[in-house]
Formats: C-alpha cells, sequence, structure tokens
C-alpha cells in the first residue's frame, strides 16, 4: 500500500513524539499547520520547544538518478525553534537548532533551506561540507537530547 504525503509526515511527527516520549519529553502536536507541529516540554524546566518535523519514507536518487540520498526542505522563516528531521526507513531522527540548520543547509533557493545526507559511502562529497549520513552523527536525537532538552539519553 502506498503512503499519501500526510500519512508520511503524520507518521515522522508520531516517531519525534514516541521518541522524545521514551526520554521523558512530553509533546503535542499542533491543532493548525502554521510551521509548527509539535510543542515539546522536559519537566522541571521552564520552557517548552517548538518543533517543525520534516520526515522522508526512504532514500531516493539523488537529483531523480543519482546515488541514493534523504533530503529536506525547510522554510528560511520557519518560527520553530527546533527541527526534527526524519528518516522513517531506520526510523532515525536528526534535530537541530534553527541556526544550526541555516549553518548545516548545502543550498538555499526561493527562501527555503535544503539539506541532505547522501546513503551510500562511496559517494563523494563534491564541497566540503558534510554530506554523508554518517557526518551528521552529533545531530542525531539519541545524541542530542541531553545537550538540547536536558534529557538523559
Amino acid at each position: 500500500m502506498k503512503l499519501s504525503t500526510a500519512q508520511i509526515g503524520r507518521a515522522g511527527e508520531l516517531l519525534v513524539q514516541y521518541r522524545l516520549l521514551l526520554l521523558g519529553i512530553d509533546s503535542a502536536p499542533m491543532t493548525t499547520d502554521a510551521g509548527i507541529d509539535l510543542v515539546a516540554y522536559a519537566p522541571g524546566h521552564q520552557h517548552a520547544w517548538t518543533i517543525q518535523v520534516k520526515t522522508n519514507l526512504r532514500p531516493k536518487p539523488s537529483g531523480g538518478k543519482g546515488r541514493a540520498a534523504l533530503d529536506w526542505w525547510v522554510p528560511e522563516d520557519s518560527p520553530a525553534e527546533l527541527h526534527a528531521l526524519v528518516d522513517l526507513s531506520e526510523e532515525r531522527i536528526w534535530l537541530w537548532k534553527a541556526q544550526e540548520l541555516v549553518e548545516s543547509a548545502q543550498q538555499r533557493s526561493s527562501g527555503r533551506l535544503h539539506l541532505y545526507m547522501h546513503t551510500d559511502p562511496a559517494t563523494k562529497p563534491t564541497k566540503d561540507r558534510p554530506v554523508h549520513v554518517f557526518e551528521f552523527g552529533k545531530y542525531l536525537m539519541e545524541n542530542r537530547a541531553h545537550s538540547v532538552f536536558g534529557a538523559s539519553k
């Protein structure tokens, strides 16, 4: 059965909520789409974080014909403090603070940031920026939870 874009997006949001809950962080979805998908709150903190979730079902050919890659487009003017980028095929979540995403994005176009990750380790980098999944390990949710939310791993 083929999933719709809305189903893929919702699955990504639910995966993020599930992982946050396992870390002891409560979250809730927003009722309207205003650029924020979830609000997360870690008990003991006086701050709730806003999160935009972008989801890939699986890697796809880069540029339509190239090697497999994951990619996400995020509006530059997103009001979210955090961006959760999801790969459903591996159930991986990368978590970026808004400014980190601006600095990490490999491209900008029409008011959007484009971040991509090649999943084939044999892919040769074209620039001096990280482009492989393994180069973004520090952004995986399980590696960021403590520093971002003050939660234990």
